[in-house]
């Protein structure tokens, strides 16, 4: 399927559609023009899919519980990572999953932060070989990843708006090179912006972060998601390089997209650009059959194994009383 053809044949208002979710595990499908939909679900230690993508609450179907990234990181172990990932990626394909939400490499710099124990490590090369990896083990079964939080998601406090203020050469030396490492040895399908702000502008806006480094600097060739609920203007988001707002729906915001093309405050080829990408990945998301079962006692024991290589007995040798 030819996705400059789709484009030429999608009207204003499917390409808008398309930019924004369908549901809280979505994508929009264009069913006159054969684009399916696609089926995102939390990651990573574990596949939480509901039964109803339509519904955020319900309980989720039974998938092995992995131990978190915190306890990953202390393996040291790159070819457990990548086994964890092809387990997970067997589990997506059994419950009709195309990407999995995860890994997370930012970096940990406060133990207050909510969400330290889906990020790997305080050490940016040890987070990116681990991110890596876990992306490269799924991704080799045919399922995508999404790499989160971009960027300089490292603390709860006003998390939705907050901002983080980095100078160049921090940026650069401490929470950007595990996604850079991930990004260019692994080439993840999706990578997921945070709520925060980097500098004073939002990372769902951000034409620094998700443009010019992300995408050209790096030679990112996948499509930016939001994290959910992390945009604040629409119009601003795609203008910044975020190609996928989620969850939806958000009739409102497909609204806004359409008026701001019309008006001639959007270029519609910088919509064109994300429609693309959104295309490109929910296309080679359908290459992968799904369906089936997974080996249950399996991704038990690998599960119970990696815990155990995370494990780290400390000796006291007369430092502490």
């Amino acid at each position: 399927m030819n996705i400059q053809s789709i484009i030429k044949q999608m009207t204003l208002e499917e390409k808008a559609a398309l930019c924004t979710g369908a549901s809280a595990w979505s994508t929009t499908p264009i069913e006159r023009l054969d684009v399916p939909e696609m089926i995102v679900s939390d990651g990573p230690h574990g596949v939480r899919r509901v039964p109803n993508v339509h519904e955020m609450a319900l309980n989720s179907l039974p998938a092995t519980c992995f131990p978190t990234a915190s306890c990953l990181a202390s393996t040291w172990d790159v070819d457990l990572i990548h086994k964890m990932g092809e387990a997970l990626a067997e589990e997506c394909i059994a419950l009709d999953v195309d990407v999995v939400l995860g890994p997370g490499a930012n970096m940990k710099r406060s133990p207050l932060g909510g969400r330290n124990f889906e990020y790997f490590s305080e050490d940016p090369y040890l987070a990116g070989e681990l991110a890596a990896n876990f992306i490269n083990g799924v991704q080799s079964k045919g399922v995508g990843t999404s790499l989160k939080h971009y960027a300089a998601n490292n603390q709860e406090f006003q998390r939705f708006s907050i901002s983080a203020e980095v100078d160049e050469r921090t940026l650069r030396e401490i929470y950007l090179p595990a996604f850079e490492k991930a990004v260019k040895q692994a080439q993840p399908w999706t990578v997921m912006c945070s709520y925060n702000k980097v500098n004073g502008t939002f990372a769902s806006e951000h034409y620094h972060l998700l443009t010019e480094i992300l995408k050209n600097e790096w030679g990112f060739e996948g499509l930016v998601v939001s994290d959910w609920g992390a945009v604040r203007d629409r119009v601003k988001a795609l203008k910044g390089g975020l190609d996928w707002e989620m969850p939806g729906p958000q009739e409102r915001r497909v609204k806004e997209v359409v008026e701001a093309v019309r008006s001639g405050v959007l270029d519609e080829a910088v919509l064109d650009e994300s429609v693309r990408r959104i295309l490109r990945i929910v296309l080679k998301a359908k290459e992968t059959p799904k369906g089936g079962t997974f080996d249950v006692d399996a991704h038990h024991e690998l599960a119970h194994h990696i815990a155990t290589e995370g494990m780290v007995l400390l000796k006291n040798d007369g430092l502490l009383p």
